[in-house]
C-alpha cells in the first residue's frame, strides 16, 4: 500500500496572505482540521490547523480578521510523496506527532493524508491495519 493509495486528492488550500478569519471559514465549511498553506504560484509553505488558530491567534488576542494566516500557520511542514508506503508514512506520522500530511509528487502538493485515511483503509486491508498497529502504538513508531 502506497500513501497515493490511502490519501485524499481533494485539496483545500490557504494561501498564505488570506486573513485567519476566512481561513478558519474554509475549515468550518469543509470540515477540516487543518489547511495546508500556499505562496504564489501554489507552493507549500505550511500548514494552518484549527489549533494554530486557537493559540497562535484568539488567545494571542490577534484580531482575526486582519490577522495574516502566515503570522499564526506553521511553518515548513513535513510532507510524504505519494509513492512512499503507507507504512513508512505512519511512522513519520508518529514521529512527528501530526495528524495531517501533506502529500507531494515531483515537489507538487497533490494531497492530504491523514490518520483518518488509514482507518478508512483498514477496513478494507489487513496491512492499513498493521501500519496502524506497528506506526501510531507508540511514540517513535515502534512496537
Amino acid at each position: 500500500m502506497q500513501v497515493k493509495d490511502l490519501m485524499s486528492s481533494h485539496l483545500i488550500t490557504v494561501d498564505r496572505e488570506e486573513t485567519v478569519a476566512a481561513a478558519a471559514r474554509l475549515l468550518s465549511r469543509h470540515n477540516v482540521g487543518a489547511l495546508p498553506v500556499t505562496a504564489q504560484g501554489g507552493r507549500l509553505v505550511g500548514m494552518l490547523t484549527d489549533r494554530d488558530i486557537a493559540v497562535r491567534c484568539v488567545a494571542a488576542n490577534f484580531d482575526p480578521n486582519i490577522t495574516r494566516v502566515r503570522t499564526v500557520m506553521s511553518s515548513g511542514p513535513v510532507t510524504v510523496p505519494a509513492e512512499e508506503s503507507g507504512e513508512k508514512a505512519a511512522r513519520t506520522m508518529g514521529r512527528h506527532r501530526v495528524q495531517r500530511l501533506p502529500v507531494t509528487e515531483n515537489g507538487r502538493l497533490v494531497g492530504m493524508l491523514s490518520r483518518g485515511d488509514f482507518a478508512a483503509y483498514a477496513d478494507r486491508s489487513g496491512e492499513a491495519a498493521r501500519a496502524l498497529r506497528t506506526s501510531f502504538g507508540s511514540e517513535d513508531g515502534a512496537e
